[in-house]
C-alpha cells in the first residue's frame, strides 16, 4: 500500500492530509495560513502541516508516494511554480513551491491550482460525479473557480476557471489582484472583512468583531460570520447579500458562455453556508441567464473541508 500527501493552501488556513490507494483519509492536521513574511513562511506552515497529518498516519513524509500542494494564484505545474497570489502574505512574484517545499521534506512535490484540484476531487469522488460537464465556484477567502467539460477538467492555458475574476462592475470596487469590479472585490471573505471593518470604523452598529474575539479569532472567518447571520447582524447579513449578488452575476454569466449542466458550490464560506447559499445563489443567478427556464443544478460540495487535501493528494497518482 503506497500513501500520498495533499495539502490544500488557502487564505485562512492550512489542511494536510495522508490517504492510501483508496483514498481514505489515514492522518490530517490544521494549521493557520501566515499573516506576514513571505513564500518561505508559508513553506514552514505547509511543511509542519504535513509532518503533523504524516505523524498522525504512522508514518513521515519522506515515506509518501509524494505530495500534491492545491494553491491560489496563477500555478505553473510543469515548474512547481506559483505566481500572483494575492491572498497570500508577500507573494509578490513567481516562487519555487513544489523545489522548496520537496526539498524541505525530502519527497517529489506537485502543484496546481488549488480550486481547480478540489473542482477535481467533486468530479471524481464527490458532488460533480453525475455531471459531465459542471462549474465548480469555491467561495472562501477568495473566489475560485474551475470548469468541467465532458468529463474532463479544463486547463486552458494554466489559469482556466478563473470565476472570482470575472468582472460584475466597470470600475467597481478594489479587488485583491488590483483590478476593479471583480466578483472577489464583492464575494471574496477578505474583501468582504475590509468593508466590514471600514464601515465598524465609521461606527455602524455590528456584533462581528464582537464574535471574532469571542471565537478567539483576529479575523472573520467563515463560522464568524454564519454566527453573525444567526443573531440577525445587520451588516453581516447586507455584506452576504452582496457577496450573494455578486456570485450570482459572475456565475450567470459564466453558464451563459458554456452552457454548463451544473453549478457546484464549495469553499471556506460556500460549505460553511451550505444549501441555503447555494439556493441564494441560484435565485441571483436566475436574471442573469440567457435561457432563464432551463437553469443549471446548483449544488453545495460533497467533500467539504477537505475537498482541497484531497485533490491536492490526486495530483501524486495523476502526476
Amino acid at each position: 500500500m503506497s500513501l500520498r500527501g495533499g495539502i490544500d493552501l488557502g487564505g485562512t488556513k492550512i489542511e494536510a492530509i495522508v490517504v492510501d490507494d483508496a483514498n481514505a483519509i489515514l492522518g490530517s492536521a490544521k494549521r493557520e495560513t501566515p499573516r506576514s513574511g513571505g513564500p518561505d513562511d508559508v513553506v514552514r506552515e505547509l511543511a509542519e502541516a504535513i509532518r503533523e497529518a504524516a505523524s498522525a498516519a504512522g508514518t513521515e513524509p519522506a515515506q509518501l508516494a509524494g505530495v500534491g500542494v492545491g494553491a491560489p494564484g496563477a500555478v505553473d505545474r510543469a515548474a512547481g511554480t506559483v505566481a500572483r497570489a494575492g491572498n497570500l502574505p508577500g507573494w509578490a512574484g513567481s516562487f519555487p513551491l513544489a523545489a522548496v517545499l520537496g526539498g524541505e521534506l525530502g519527497v517529489a512535490v506537485v502543484v496546481a491550482n488549488d480550486v481547480r484540484a478540489a473542482v477535481e476531487a467533486e468530479r471524481m469522488l464527490g458532488a460533480g460525479r453525475t455531471y459531465p460537464s459542471f462549474l465548480g465556484a469555491w467561495w472562501g477567502t477568495g473566489v475560485g473557480g474551475g470548469v468541467v467539460l465532458d468529463g474532463a477538467l479544463w486547463q486552458g492555458r494554466g489559469a482556466a476557471g478563473e470565476l472570482g475574476h470575472m468582472v460584475v462592475r466597470r470600475g467597481g470596487a478594489l479587488c485583491p489582484c488590483g483590478r476593479r469590479g471583480c466578483v472577489e472585490a464583492y464575494a471574496g471573505r477578505a474583501a468582504m472583512e475590509q468593508r466590514a471593518r471600514r464601515a465598524y470604523a465609521r461606527g455602524a452598529k455590528t456584533k462581528l468583531f464582537e464574535l471574532m474575539r469571542k471565537h478567539g479569532r483576529d479575523r472573520l472567518t467563515s463560522g464568524v460570520w454564519a454566527a453573525a447571520l444567526v443573531r440577525g447582524d445587520e451588516l453581516a447579513t447586507r455584506l452576504v447579500e452582496r457577496a450573494v449578488q455578486a456570485l450570482g452575476a459572475g456565475t450567470a454569466s459564466a453558464i451563459n458562455l458554456l452552457d454548463l449542466e451544473a453549478v457546484v458550490i464549495g469553499g471556506g464560506l460556500g460549505t460553511r453556508f451550505g444549501v441555503p447559499a447555494a439556493e441564494r445563489i441560484a435565485a441571483a443567478m436566475q436574471p442573469h441567464l440567457f435561457v432563464p427556464d432551463r437553469p443549471p443544478a446548483v449544488v453545495t460540495s460533497e467533500l467539504g473541508d477537505q475537498g482541497g487535501a484531497l485533490g491536492a493528494s490526486l495530483l501524486v497518482r495523476d502526476g
